[in-house]
């Protein structure tokens, strides 16, 4: 079994700029994909990034030329650098990975959600 936690989220003006981190521990053989996830309230939980252990990208459209997914294997650790911040950009942010951890096969695990707020 693994932990994920997050740090990084916080208020923040309408083009300014956060980077959210997300620590996996525990017992961990290796880690998979990584990506990061946001919620707006009253919706499902939604792709923003996500990153292979290659360091291979993807990101949804509205976050494109904006955000950075980024990990360093070696601290087991996730980083999503977000610029030019937008009001739409406010909701809860989740980190995911799936790793596996010797017991059986690949998991997805979760962070427990930081708040992103953008707001003059």
């Amino acid at each position: 079994q693994a932990q994920l936690v997050e740090s990084g989220g916080g208020l923040v003006q309408p083009g300014g700029s956060l980077r959210l981190s997300c620590a996996a521990s525990g017992n961990i053989v290796r880690i998979n994909n990584m990506g990061w996830y946001r919620q707006f309230p009253g919706k499902e939980r939604e792709l923003v990034a996500s990153i292979t252990r290659g360091s291979i990208t993807n990101y949804a459209d509205s976050v494109k030329g904006r955000f950075t997914i980024s990990r360093d294997n070696a601290k087991n650790t996730v980083y999503l650098q977000m610029n030019s911040l937008k009001p739409e950009d406010t909701a809860v942010y989740y980190c995911n990975a799936n790793l596996f951890d010797g017991r059986g096969p690949a998991n997805d695990y979760w962070g427990q959600g930081t708040q992103v707020t953008v707001s003059s």
